[in-house]
């Protein structure tokens, strides 16, 4: 069982920040909330209003707008390093603009200007990334210890900067305890009843292939029904190109489900992906009126700090350098405006719907494989094509080989198949515990053939965001996969609410 006890060194955040005649510390108090609040807009990189933090010398030297008078010791109403945080949240002079401190925060520096603005001589202050309670702590906290060392790093530099809790939040509670909506059980609980509300099908014989229609963007999209049955899921020994992991072969039961017919669309994607709404880090709308839809509350991307596409095209390509949790959040806000439960497949699903009947290393005769496939066996190739330009496998699903590689739900288990040998497992899921290593299948058009196989198990790295320059790392961008992206199943069989809710977060799960 899981360590759900909170750290010693959180102790600090059920005491006072300030105490009536308790002086406040300028190494412990002061420079924390500083470095994480204001030295990114005001440090030796950038210095908005040609002001800078930094150090004791520009700190008290001021800025364009105010000369000397930015910090004037004993005297914290004349000070515009405390009183600009005390403007109302929509005033242009609040500081820091779109989050200011909490009053606790805010009181931290006048207390420490009114006795005095003590900086001990030659201390430089350094930009720490802000730590925010639902994005950096929450997840943490819930999930409970023990904790890494970077996840330990996050929770010392929240207490740092204040250990700002949200009014009447309890843990152990949901998110919905800070009140208003959110992105969270309740809503996943009204998106539920709106599909079982919606969907007609009951049973398997009553499932069809459809063209459904998006209805904020008007894109369409295909989905092929699957039919339920057994497989024998990995690579017999003798594969060419076999790796340990795809074994022991094993017999594999999976329910029915809808597969799309084609990998995820930029036309698809980029409407989730740049809103024209203002969010906070974790995707959740910085402001959210109490008569918005279910789809409008659903966490989307952060804008992305570069072209995603990297200029192989969108109309009509895969989209591509998503994480997982990106993924199944899109499958999220599909299934908010749809009625229909959409998920990413697991990997038993994705490699049986991908073989569709066949036993070989691809669905296809190998030699074959260039006119079902877009890879690039002489490592020549610089992009992805539009998806459907080869042809289809025996189920009518395009690009399962090659084009771009895609997510699956499972967490990487290189002995995941150990104990299955012998008899027969039935939908079998490896819950992720970690954001790393995670499921992709399928290669893409970077890779030889080898890579493209039905049994090919792929795993995730770090490393697939070295470029992301954001601290902390962010949750929705894998800038450096410019061959990963991913494809949509829909279950027969509607999960209840706390699974589709796991199910559509196991993205953040470790991250």
């Amino acid at each position: 069982m899981r360590n759900r006890t909170i750290p010693l060194f959180l102790g600090a955040v059920l005491l006072p920040l300030t105490s009536n005649g308790e002086t406040v510390d300028f190494m412990t108090q002061v420079k924390p909330l500083i470095e994480g609040t204001c030295i990114h807009c005001h440090g030796a990189k950038k210095q908005e209003g040609e002001y800078r933090m930094d150090t004791k010398e520009f700190a008290f030297a001021g800025g364009e707008t105010y000369a000397k008078e930015t910090i004037i010791p004993k005297d914290h109403e004349a000070s515009p390093v405390y009183w600009m945080t005390t403007e109302p949240a929509d005033s242009d002079d609040v500081m820091p603009p779109k989050k200011p401190l909490t009053v606790e925060q805010q009181e931290i520096l006048k207390v420490w200007i009114a006795e005095g603005a003590v900086w001990p001589d030659g201390v430089v202050l350094e930009e720490k990334p802000r730590m925010d309670f639902k994005v950096n702590v929450l997840p943490l906290l819930s999930r409970g210890g023990p904790f890494k060392a970077e996840e330990q790093t996050m929770l010392r530099l929240w207490v740092e900067q204040g250990a700002v809790w949200p009014a009447k939040f309890k843990l152990g509670g949901s998110e919905a305890d800070a009140g208003g909506l959110a992105d969270n059980l309740a809503l996943v609980k009204t998106i539920r009843e709106n599909i079982v509300a919606t969907s007609t099908e009951k049973s398997e014989t009553e499932m069809k292939e459809y063209t459904s229609t998006i209805p904020k963007t008007g894109v369409k999209f295909d989905m092929v029904p699957i039919k339920g049955g057994e497989f024998m899921m990995g690579s017999p020994a003798d594969e060419e190109g076999r790796f340990e992991d795809e074994g022991p072969q094993h017999k594999v039961k999976v329910d029915p489900f809808w597969m799309g017919k084609y990998e995820v669309t930029w036309n698809m994607y980029e409407p989730f992906m740049i809103t024209g709404v203002a969010r906070n880090k974790d995707g959740s709308p910085e402001n959210i009126p109490a008569d918005s839809a279910p789809v409008d509350v659903v966490s989307s991307p952060t804008t992305p700090y570069t072209e995603m596409s990297f200029g192989m095209g969108t109309d009509g390509f895969p989209a591509i350098c998503m994480t997982e949790h990106a993924a199944s959040k899109f499958c999220q806000w599909l299934s908010a405006q749809t009625g229909h439960y959409y998920r990413l497949p697991t990997e038993a699903e994705w490699e049986y719907a991908c073989r569709a009947g066949t036993t070989g290393p691809f669905s296809c005769p190998t030699d074959q494989l260039a006119d079902f496939a877009v890879l690039d066996p002489e490592q020549v190739r610089v992009g992805y094509e539009k998806v459907g330009t080869k042809k289809p496998n025996p189920w009518g699903l395009y690009d399962m080989h090659g084009n771009v590689m895609e997510w699956c739900l499972d967490q990487y288990l290189a002995d995941g198949y150990a104990g299955r040998e012998g008899k027969t497992t039935e939908n079998p899921l490896a819950i992720p515990t970690t954001l790393y290593p995670r499921v992709a299948r399928g290669g893409s058009w970077y890779d030889p053939a080898e890579e493209l196989r039905s049994a090919r198990r792929i795993f995730s790295d770090e490393n697939w965001k070295v470029q992301d320059p954001q601290l902390p790392k962010s949750i929705w961008y894998h800038t450096d996969a410019h061959w990963l992206g991913f494809r949509i199943v829909r279950p027969l069989n509607v999960p209840e609410v706390e699974k589709m809710n796991e199910l559509w977060n196991l993205g953040r799960i470790g991250g």
